[in-house]
């Protein structure tokens, strides 16, 4: 069995996705069709200069989907569909790209919720207000008994469970600064502030939370042709209704990376492609099913070897 597995923020770089567009034109198509429904050229920013352009939430959001569905659209130029897959699933973001990989949204209505979400999550909290740490060699338990003790009344929260010895914790930046120094005593082998413009994924992504509320009631979502492992459920859906819910409850929830690999894995997912920019993720499922084969597919080499 195989998941089809999609990036999140971070793992945007200049000139990702332009291969496969001058290689595939059904994933040119995706671009010119994000930039369409965007108004502008995101394709330049991708394909510029100017890496702190690309890395301002509002932009990356969108351009690591329309990257991820690019290489979808590539592999299925080789004749791999979307239903090669037996599950979709994203990291955080990348949620969004699973479900218009599944035909659950339109790639035109998942680049504006992307740019909505993106200056939504921004404009949440003031800059330098609130921060996001990674704890590296903590499990998930300690990870979270460490913010508990940090919050003393501001927010600190575990933000992304990502693997076993990799906790994100997100929230005001005092509190999330007195994590780090807990986590080092609780025996973190590091414990390190991660350069993000705003605490993703906890309680202060509320007003957030809100517009993604309204922005998706407007939307329509198709059963997926895939089951989607949904972030804050660690588990499969394809009822509409029920992603909706839970795509808004994801924007201050927490991100169950390890659970939901560790589920797709119990249920026989032996192989894991991940579809876009970056190998990120890989090394997380290494750590998570250790007997999983993972391939990254986010260039004309990877679709032609994936597809051979």
């Amino acid at each position: 069995m195989r998941a089809f597995v999609f990036p999140g923020q971070g793992a945007q770089a200049l000139g990702m996705g332009r291969a496969l567009a001058e290689a595939y034109p059904a994933a040119q198509a995706v671009f010119d069709e994000v930039d369409e429904a965007l108004g502008e050229k995101l394709s330049a920013v991708i394909w510029g200069e100017d890496q702190e352009r690309l890395t301002l939430t509002a932009n990356a959001q969108p351009a690591l989907m329309a990257t991820s569905i690019a290489a979808l659209r590539a592999l299925g130029a080789e004749g791999v569909a979307p239903s090669a897959a037996n599950y979709v699933a994203g990291h955080s973001l990348g949620e969004y790209s699973a479900l218009c990989a599944a035909g659950a949204l339109s790639l035109a209505d998942t680049a504006r919720l992307l740019r909505l979400r993106g200056r939504a999550m921004q404009e949440a909290v003031p800059v330098g207000v609130g921060a996001m740490a990674a704890l590296l060699g903590l499990d998930f338990e300690a990870a979270r008994s460490v913010a508990e003790e940090a919050a003393q009344g501001e927010v600190c929260q575990a933000a992304n469970d990502n693997d076993p010895a990799q906790v994100v914790v997100s929230g005001h930046r005092g509190a999330v600064e007195r994590a780090l120094e807990i986590a080092r005593t609780r025996g973190a082998k590091r414990a390190i502030l991660l350069p993000v413009s705003a605490p993703f994924h906890c309680a202060l992504m509320e007003p957030a939370a809100r517009a993604m509320a309204d922005a998706l009631d407007d939307v329509e979502i198709n059963q997926p042709v895939v089951p989607l492992v949904a972030n804050v459920r660690a588990e499969a859906v394809s009822e509409p209704a029920l992603i909706r819910q839970l795509l808004v409850a994801q924007v201050t929830g927490l991100v169950r990376w390890r659970e939901s690999v560790a589920w797709m894995a119990a249920r026989g997912v032996s192989g894991f492609w991940e579809i876009g920019a970056g190998k990120a993720l890989s090394g997380m499922i290494r750590r998570i099913a250790r007997e999983a084969e993972c391939r990254a597919v986010g260039t004309p080499e990877d679709v032609a070897a994936a597809s051979g």
